[in-house]
This record gives C-alpha cells, structure tokens and sequence, in this order.
C-alpha cells in the first residue's frame, strides 16, 4: 500500500539507486502511520507495530481515532480533523494495545493529495532527547520555592548588610576590605533572590499585537554592547512578518537571555557567530496540554550559535530553574524564558543540527492583527 501512495506523488520515483521509499519508511526509527481521508490506516512501518504491539495486518484499515485514541478531553477534532500540519506535544493516548502513554504527535499533510496524511508519534523519551520536555515547564515547580526563599532569606540579608555598614563605619578603615565583602556577597545574595522572584506569579502577562522587530534590535544593541561585544551577531528577517501578541518587555528579556546563552556557549570557538532569523510558517498548530485546545503559532523566531551544544546529560531537563552545563551558571536564564514565552501563549524549544554545527533556541508565537 506505501508503495501504491507513494507512486501517485510527482518526483518520488527518481531514485535510480539504493533503498526505494517504501524500504525507507519500513526502516524508519519513529513510528510512522500513512492516514487516508477518511481517517482509515493505509500503512504502517515496524516501529508503529512494537510501539502500538499490533500485527501491521491489524493495523491497516483501521480507524486512527480508535487505534490512537487520545485521553485527553478537547484534543481529538483538534488533531484528526484538520488538513494542517499538527505538532502535539505531551499528549495522553492509548496507543494500539499498549497502556496509556505520554507521546510527542506529528500529523504532516501530503501535498497534492487532499486528506493524505502522515503521522509520526514520538515517546517520550524520545522526544526530549531532541529538545522537548514536559509540557508545564520547570519554571513553574520552582514557583512556591522561589516564594519561599524570598521571604524567608531577603529580609534577613538586609539586616546583616546593615550590620556590615555599621561595623564598617566605627572601625576607622580597620578590617573595612572584609566588612566589604560581607556587603558584596549579600548583595549577590540578594540580586540572585532578586532573579528567582521572577518565577513567583502564575498570571499571564499582558500581551498585545507589536511588531517584534524593534524589539529583537533593541536585545541585539544590550547585547553588542555588552556580553557579546567580541562576537558578530547576524540579522536575517522575514521582512513581510506580521505582528506577533507579545509583552514588550517579556520579548525583549527572552532574547537577551537567549543570546546571552548562546554567546557563553561560544568562548573557546575561532569565528564566534550567533544569528537571530525570524520566519512565518503557514499552519504551525499545536495543542496545549490538558484538553486546552490548539493554538497556531505562526511567528517564528530563531537564536542559532556555532557553539558546542548542550552537553547530553541535562537535555532532558534543559528548561528547569537550577539547571545548567556552565560552571559559574545558576541555571535560571532558560528558565525565565521558558515561562515568559509559555506565559505569552507561545513555546521554546531547542535542538541541535550536528552535521551544520549549530544550537538553535526556537521561539513560536500567536500572530496578531497589526
């Protein structure tokens, strides 16, 4: 059946060598579903029948919203009843004969072929190695520990930066390097306390349509003329991109700390180069955890950097507070991003093109009328 799909699409069929598509969906190492209009399975590949542990005899001409039924309430008309491309990130399904599961959706339109579909479904595990985590993000399990902290450590680091002034000024100049001291280290104390306050309110910000070039310009100049003032930053816009519902202010911190992060990555590399590139993608949908519904997300903005990558171990945690592959970081900058562009309606993500040698910080957001 692949092979017969396949066939009827234009300029798949030049292969004059090596393995013919229907080999290379069989071979494929995500399971993959080929969907038709009505929503029955025309064909499936190996790894589709371990993971849903069906015979692909049973698997085709099965109804996909049977063979992949979704748990969560407000999801399915969302994904199976649209001819757009779907991403469907941390969904609950019961896949096939297998208990229920969190997985990563890819529902991708067959061009020229209305209602042909291909489905590809990522577990979990999967996933997050490529740059995807949990949906909540981990900014928001730090919020009550932030609130915490604040309370209970910033008062208290007022009185002994009081006390260190007080000492400092009745000891004629004696020992004032070391009250000095004590003054800077709760000052740092209090600016890291200071940062972690950010982490503390759960209400959405108050977002509106804006045109986020000026604003990328502005984080690009805070950035040239500080932290990444030894390293080019290349602009490379969509010059026909509509407004994006955003903060300003939310915006403007998001890409500061993104190209903050990209050009720490970039210490030990000969040309040191960070791009910020935007671009509109047609159809961009994707469905929000816990029966929220879908959201399109059309406005795409990209921080790509040289550097090495994240290294492999805190992958999966990328985005949680404290969390970090630098040895001086405190782990909160992809943090705060996280949650101000998930507190703007939009989502981050992060992979690795290690064949091109490049990080990219993927930021998509809501479109508004401008």
């Amino acid at each position: 059946m692949i092979g017969t799909v396949m066939a009827a699409i234009p300029n798949l069929h030049e292969f004059q060598e090596g393995p013919t598509l229907a080999e290379l969906m069989t071979a494929l190492p995500v399971a993959t579903l080929v969907i038709r209009p009505d929503n029955s399975i025309a064909d499936a590949n190996v790894r589709a029948e371990t993971m849903l542990n069906m015979a692909r005899s049973a698997i085709i001409n099965s109804d996909i919203t049977r063979t992949v039924r979704i748990a969560e309430a407000g999801t399915r008309f969302d994904i199976w009843h649209t001819n757009k491309p779907i991403a469907a990130y941390d969904i609950k399904v019961h896949a096939g004969r297998t208990a229920e599961m969190e997985v990563d959706l890819m529902i991708s339109p067959i061009i020229d072929h209305e209602g042909w579909r291909i489905l590809s479904i990522h577990a979990q595990g999967q996933a997050r190695k490529i740059g995807h985590r949990g949906s909540t993000g981990g900014a928001r399990s730090a919020m009550g520990a932030a609130a915490i902290l604040a309370h209970e450590i910033k008062n208290p680091l007022s009185g002994i930066r009081g006390a260190a002034q007080l000492l400092e000024s009745g000891n004629d100049g004696h020992d004032s390097a070391l009250t000095q001291l004590i003054c800077n280290e709760v000052d740092r104390i209090a600016a890291l306390i200071d940062r972690m306050q950010d982490f503390t309110t759960a209400s959405n910000l108050e977002c509106r349509p804006a045109n986020i070039y000026p604003l990328l310009d502005r984080a690009a100049g805070i950035a040239a003329a500080g932290f990444a003032r030894n390293i080019r930053i290349i602009k490379r816009y969509d010059p026909s991109l509509p407004f994006a519902v955003i903060n300003d202010d939310a915006l403007v911190q998001v890409m500061i700390n993104l190209l903050k992060n990209a050009t720490e990555a970039l210490d030990h590399i000969d040309k040191p180069c960070v791009r910020v590139e935007t671009a509109f993608r047609h159809g961009m949908s994707f469905v929000r955890e816990k029966g929220k519904g879908s959201a399109v997300l059309p406005i795409e903005i990209l921080v790509i950097d040289n550097g090495p990558g994240v290294p492999e171990h805190i992958l999966d945690h990328l985005f949680n507070p404290f969390i970090t592959g630098k040895r001086d970081g405190q782990g909160l900058g992809l943090a705060l991003v996280d949650k101000l562009v998930r507190d703007m309606g939009g989502f981050v993500q992060y992979s690795r093109d290690s064949e091109a040698g490049e990080s990219t910080f993927r930021i998509l957001l809501p479109m508004g009328m401008g």
